[in-house]
């Protein structure tokens, strides 16, 4: 895009676009979840993990693009309150491997965010945007993938 004037408003980035739209979606959450005492972060762990039940914290990190270190605490304090499982690994003792408890699962099934594909007001087209942001996320991961390492 063209830097000229029109180019450097701030509602011309698709960048700000998305990360507005982020915005806006953590307040979209934020009342479902204090409900249930739980931040975004631990709700999307909670979420991976019934796509795939027994992972290690590596493989959820990559999932949710968080270190392991980042995403202890958040594991720990899901533990405390009872949704998740952790044990080390028998096969190898440096990895922890995490499930969803009942009570996760039991959550999960009441899919307390359904009431947020409507407030989107995205309709029939819901599915192909969400496709598309993550096509963009992947682009751009692709193309920054060898920046990263020195």
């Amino acid at each position: 895009m063209s830097q000229g004037s029109e180019g450097r408003k701030l509602s011309n980035f698709l960048c700000f676009a998305i990360y507005s739209a982020n915005l806006a979606f953590g307040r979209a959450y934020k009342p479902i979840l204090d409900e249930l005492g739980l931040t975004y972060t631990q709700y999307i762990a909670l979420v991976a993990l019934s796509e795939e039940d027994d992972q290690t914290v590596g493989e959820l990190g990559e999932k949710m693009f968080l270190e392991s270190n980042t995403l202890t605490p958040i594991l720990k304090r899901l533990e405390q309150i009872g949704f998740i499982n952790r044990r080390r690994d028998p096969a190898d003792e440096r990895q922890v491997r995490v499930r969803l408890t009942p009570a996760g699962r039991t959550l999960l099934e009441s899919d307390p965010a359904a009431s947020l594909a409507d407030a989107t007001g995205l309709g029939d087209d819901f599915e192909e945007v969400q496709q598309n942001v993550t096509r963009l996320r992947d682009n751009l991961l692709r193309s920054t993938a060898g920046a990263e390492k020195p």
